[in-house]
């Protein structure tokens, strides 16, 4: 691993790059990362009732030209496009973390009954793909139970964070049965502790736990 390795986080929407700047200030501020945007995939995913082939060559592209920018890792940001995300961890030779992948293996750990709080709902239906194989890999019969906040996302993009923090807050205490909840996108994080107050589980967030994971495979 080079001094300053360059870390390019590909985001799809403008919400999720503060809660990871802050993940990185944290934990890893040797690193140089550079942010790519492209608000133009998540406006059009949100449209579309499945992933498009067009959609998932858009993202690749994407992911390409972050490759060609001189990056070490490459990091997502966005969950609503894992196919996509796939088809890139093929095709480069460099590290490309998923956004939720070090989240799902935490909470995965944490029992067999998982909830999860999203807000984006195009995203959920990869998301439950992506943990459903996390949790053939681990052999275990982790089960997960989402619940998506309306209109949080809307209130988040208008600029009122608070007002995204109290509905997710509000929804939490519907998970108080389980062994984790996890908060399912970047942009969720900035909930965790209004979340954290509302019930007596452990709540996991995707930043922190994706900045050590990428660490690691980049020294790897």
């Amino acid at each position: 691993m080079t001094a300053t390795p360059r870390i390019v986080l590909l985001h799809a929407t403008p919400v999720a790059m503060e809660p990871i700047r802050i993940a990185f200030s944290q934990r890893w501020p040797t690193a140089e990362t550079v942010n790519l945007l492209d608000d133009s995939l998540s406006v059009d995913r949100a449209r579309e009732p499945e992933l498009t082939e067009a959609m998932i060559e858009r993202f690749v592209a994407f992911g390409r030209y972050a490759h060609r920018s001189g990056a070490d890792g490459i990091l997502i940001t966005c969950s609503a496009f894992g196919p996509a995300i796939d088809r890139l961890i093929a095709e480069l030779p460099i590290p490309v973390l998923k956004p939720n992948e070090a989240m799902f293996r935490a909470a995965i750990g944490r029992g067999g009954q998982i909830g999860m709080l999203a807000t984006f709902a195009p995203a959920v239906v990869t998301m439950n793909e992506e943990f459903t194989e996390f949790v053939r890999q681990a052999g275990t019969a982790a089960q997960l139970t989402t619940i998506v906040v309306d209109d949080a996302m809307v209130r988040l993009r208008s600029g009122d964070a608070a007002a995204h923090n109290s509905l997710v807050a509000a929804r939490a205490p519907e998970l108080n049965n389980v062994d984790a909840i996890m908060l399912a996108h970047f942009s969720t994080s900035r909930a965790a502790e209004a979340v954290r107050k509302a019930v007596d589980v452990p709540v996991l967030t995707a930043p922190e736990a994706a900045v050590d994971l990428m660490k690691q495979l980049v020294a790897a």
